[in-house]
């Protein structure tokens, strides 16, 4: 019966029975060992994001991970003396006109929500259904901060679920401010161009601090593309950007 059970015939040995309930074992065994190691590795790597996370409340990040990977990618195509253009400000000396620009052009229920926009969500999946291919993106500041300091440029499921746990963190433990005085020094504006400091020193010989309202919108229109402006100052679809977003400025409200 033994033997039958373990899909042998009657007169094989109960040996061999024995050993295949060993191997399914042992099998069983490295498989739930496997899985618990991916659920170790997992909670290692959310608790080493929370820890960064945590440090950032009041230290500024150095090079972002978005960062990096553009500077080995300069490196390979100007040479290893190739370095990103970046310098931190404070949040106090960053022009009010540029912080009005962004939530303007990214973000208009930044100070609202907590995290994510369902409403712009929706819109971004209608225009993209509408124009056939990826024209809009929905991401709130928060995400796209979360994808900046930690994250890949890959586009997966995997990587909007980690986007999205590190936007709870982000939320949960800085208030609005800090994002934004983040996100402000560390987002790319050119090639090799990242935060409010180098973008208005490379495009207009400005602080932070000094640019104009024109100017400030026109930064912010940049933001979804900005290698691909930077090569086409003259582009009227900026120009238009640059001027719709200079007209909500006046209705924006900021972090104090």
């Amino acid at each position: 019966m033994f033997g039958v059970a373990c899909g042998l015939r009657p007169n094989q040995s109960s040996r061999f029975c024995a050993v295949k309930i060993l191997m399914l074992k042992t099998l069983w065994r490295w498989l739930w060992r496997s899985i618990a190691l991916v659920i170790i590795l997992v909670l290692a790597y959310e608790l080493w994001i929370f820890a960064h996370v945590w440090w950032y409340v009041d230290h500024n990040p150095g090079a972002t991970a978005f960062m990096e990977r553009r500077l080995v990618l300069l490196q390979e195509k100007m040479g290893e003396d190739a370095a990103l253009k970046h310098r931190w400000v404070p949040y106090e000396k960053i022009s009010i006109n540029l912080k009005r620009a962004l939530i303007a052009a990214e973000d208009a229920k930044f100070l609202a929500h907590e995290g994510f926009d369902i409403e712009g969500i929706e819109k971004a999946l209608k225009k993209n259904e509408k124009k056939g291919k990826v024209v809009a993106g929905g991401s709130t500041i928060s995400q796209q901060l979360a994808k900046n300091l930690f994250l890949s440029g890959e586009r997966s499921y995997v990587r909007k679920g980690q986007e999205a746990i590190i936007t709870l963190m982000l939320e949960q433990m800085m208030p609005k401010r800090r994002i934004l005085e983040i996100y402000m020094n560390v987002i790319e504006w050119g090639e090799g161009v990242y935060g409010a400091e180098a973008a208005a020193r490379h495009y207009y010989r400005s602080s932070a601090a000094g640019l104009s309202a024109y100017q400030a919108a026109r930064l912010a229109a940049m933001v979804p593309r900005p290698r691909y402006f930077e090569k086409r100052p003259n582009s009227p679809y900026l120009a238009r950007q640059a001027a719709t977003i200079e007209a909500r400025m006046v209705q924006v409200s900021v972090p104090k």
